[in-house]
């Protein structure tokens, strides 16, 4: 009996040959599969973005700024002026590489230009500001001690991100766009809201994106575009 177990055991097992032969395949599988399941920095930074002009279209919605009693210095009603938006920024704050911030401009007479108290607040940590660098305070400024910021929002830092461009759509009449906001029906806007002479700036400037708006974001080899629809303010990205 013990003779013929051993002669199971023998003629089932694996020879040398057939080891060496699935070790061979497990390698070239390998090869193959792992460089296509590395990540991409730049789509990574991609999609985070698009998540954040959702979010900063889901705080435009949410906390709606209307409020005919709202006036400026001047006397110049301007709730408008509050809209929730996304700000790019590139300076000594954000160690000279690309970051944005998510701000509601409250404050004062409405700059333009965030403070500490006009920043929203990192939903998953509130402790943590929602920018990746920005004037204001030292303690935005991303390589302090004590950052109250996200560096991840930092995407030059974090990426490698090295520009982002806006298309012709929602790229301002200089040409310089670096922001977008939404109103209470999560349309998108291009430029500051902060220099509108009306909630939509009829027949004056108009604000209001009309077409689809493209923001692009490159490093050193590629680029990525985000899309951002009129009117829904829809968020999509083409790798």
């Amino acid at each position: 009996m013990k003779k013929s177990s051993e002669n199971y055991f023998y003629k089932n097992a694996f020879s040398m040959l057939e080891l060496v032969f699935v070790i061979v395949i497990i390698g070239i599988l390998a090869a193959t599969i792992i460089p296509q399941t590395k990540t991409n920095p730049l789509q990574e930074a991609a999609v985070q973005l698009a998540s954040h002009i959702k979010y900063t279209q889901h705080l435009a919605m949410m906390d709606d700024r209307y409020d005919s009693s709202n006036i400026d210095s001047n006397g110049t009603v301007k709730w408008y002026k509050e809209r929730w938006q996304l700000v790019f920024s590139n300076n000594e704050n954000t160690d000279h590489q690309l970051g944005y911030t998510i701000f509601s401009d409250h404050k004062d007479d409405s700059t333009g230009e965030p403070n500490i108290d006009e920043i929203a607040k990192n939903p998953q940590n509130p402790n943590q500001l929602m920018s990746g660098g920005y004037t204001g305070t030292v303690k935005l400024k991303i390589g302090h001690s004590d950052f109250m910021g996200m560096k991840k929002l930092n995407i030059g830092k974090t990426y490698a991100v090295i520009s982002v461009t806006f298309s012709d759509s929602c790229d301002g009449s200089n040409g310089s766009a670096t922001r977008i906001s939404f109103d209470h029906l999560g349309r998108p806007f291009e430029g500051k809201q902060s220099s509108m002479h009306s909630p939509y700036n009829i027949g004056v400037e108009q604000r209001l994106i009309q077409t689809t708006c493209t923001i692009k974001l490159s490093d050193s080899s590629d680029s990525v575009d985000i899309n951002i629809e009129p009117e829904t303010g829809y968020v999509s990205t083409d790798f």
